[in-house]
């Protein structure tokens, strides 16, 4: 356990952003936003992984000395694997698991803000957002849908729809049509299957 949202905050209407946090370090856990590829700390409010440090850390991933290694730095900070930030007053905002992070022309997008744009369509009844490969900028994302019952997808009106509520260079540049997403034994879309399809034979930018 590294965060709390209590029960006065969770009430505190004048606050009520909040409700979307993680809540605050509990006593104990120190918890800071590190960039993804440098690891230094990055300013108050700006993205990046979420570090934590504390006396209940696990010693390790079992018979997995490179995960551990990986996940553990030598001074005792664990990398989360989480991306989100921490605003002025230490509460946390949780965005995406860097694994699925998208990174096009250097730009960092983060797949579940796209997602949860999308899942507002009418015509769509899942979405996955990948990264696929693109000469041009690295990889560029991609929408990977389940078309509502009954209605048919135009990915142009959906690409629309994206550039209508997101910067442009977080909008897919293109829609699959899918009948099924794959999922894992607890119902989980397994994003890695999605993504693999579209990078058969080139190397992926993921961390």
């Amino acid at each position: 356990m590294a965060t709390l949202l209590g029960a006065a905050e969770h009430a505190d209407t004048a606050h009520e952003h909040r409700l979307l946090s993680a809540g605050k370090a509990i006593t104990g856990v120190r918890i800071e936003i590190r960039d993804v590829r440098t690891g230094a700390p990055v300013p108050t409010g700006a993205p990046g992984e979420v570090w934590i440090r504390t006396d209940q850390l696990m010693g390790g991933y079992w018979n997995l000395p490179e995960a551990t290694a990986a996940a553990i730095t030598g001074d005792g900070w664990y990398r989360s694997g989480d991306s989100g930030h921490l605003d002025e007053d230490g509460y946390l905002y949780l965005t995406d698991r860097i694994k699925d992070m998208i990174i096009s022309g250097g730009e960092n997008i983060y797949p579940a803000e796209i997602e949860r744009v999308l899942a507002e369509h009418p015509s769509l009844a899942e979405v996955a957002v990948v990264g696929v490969p693109d000469e041009k900028w690295g990889e560029v994302p991609k929408a990977v849908v389940v078309a509502t019952h009954g209605h048919y997808v135009d990915e142009a009106r959906v690409i629309a729809y994206c550039r209508a509520q997101l910067a442009g260079y977080k909008c897919p540049k293109s829609v699959d049509v899918v009948t099924e997403l794959p999922r894992n034994v607890l119902g989980k879309i397994m994003k890695n299957d999605v993504r693999a399809r579209y990078w058969q034979g080139r190397e992926s930018n993921l961390i």
